[in-house]
């Protein structure tokens, strides 16, 4: 792949840049880093410097933590357009979380921080929307925090599947088709169950007729059923 072409298009791919006009549009470009991850590899590592930002172009990331016992737990899904490895812009001198990629090749850019951190000091808008972003982090982790509490297993592995197909799913008639990169461990580790708990509740689910999955898919037959 010729890697000076998505270089060229970076800044258009990401809504958060809307706001740049074409000079800053070229000096983006020019600080811009593209580049290819494999499959289930790392892009960084707790206590590795919070010194760059991430923009993932293709593919699907994990930010995820362990436990003290060892346990993998993800705290959110990376997927297109969406920018990651922020909270250095906010203090974070080295990093909490990992960040991985799923079972296909990413493509992403990277800028260091105190480049981007140039272009904020000169573009309220572009503040704005960072500051958007670092909202809807707080508002989600703090609805899964309400999730764990207030709602059984059973409950936060249906709402994960109504959500991702609500957000991400393909209308196919009456019914929403979802394509995925997770395991059911992946899902387990997201809604804080266990792996068997999640295949139990997707068969019991398939068996009710409301949802169909195979690897990488998940069928939907009707979300206002789903619960």
């Amino acid at each position: 792949m010729n890697a000076t072409l998505p270089r060229i298009l970076f800044a258009d791919q990401f809504p958060i840049f809307d706001s740049l006009s074409p000079i800053e549009r070229a000096r983006l470009e020019e600080v811009a880093e593209f580049k290819v991850k494999p499959k289930y590899s790392f892009i960084y590592l707790a206590d590795e410097p919070s010194d760059t930002l991430f923009f993932l172009a293709k593919g699907a990331v994990k930010i995820g933590t362990h436990s003290c016992d060892g346990k993998e737990i993800i705290k959110s899904l990376i997927h297109p357009k969406a920018i990651f490895g922020e909270l250095g812009l906010i203090g974070e001198q080295r990093r909490q979380d990992f960040a991985q990629t799923l079972k296909e090749e990413v493509h992403l850019f990277t800028i260091r921080v105190e480049d981007f951190k140039r272009f904020m000091k000169t573009n309220f808008l572009l503040c704005d929307r960072v500051m958007s972003s670092f909202g809807d982090r707080l508002i989600r982790a703090e609805n899964k925090l309400e999730s764990l509490i207030f709602k059984d297993a059973r409950t936060r592995i249906v709402d994960f599947i109504k959500d991702s197909v609500e957000k991400r799913g393909h209308k196919i008639g009456f019914e929403m088709l979802l394509k995925h990169s997770l395991t059911h461990q992946d899902i387990a580790n997201i809604t804080c169950t266990s792996r068997q708990t999640v295949t139990l509740v997707l068969n019991e689910l398939r068996k009710s007729d409301l949802i169909y999955f195979n690897r990488g898919k998940i069928l939907v037959r009707d979300i206002g059923k789903l619960s």
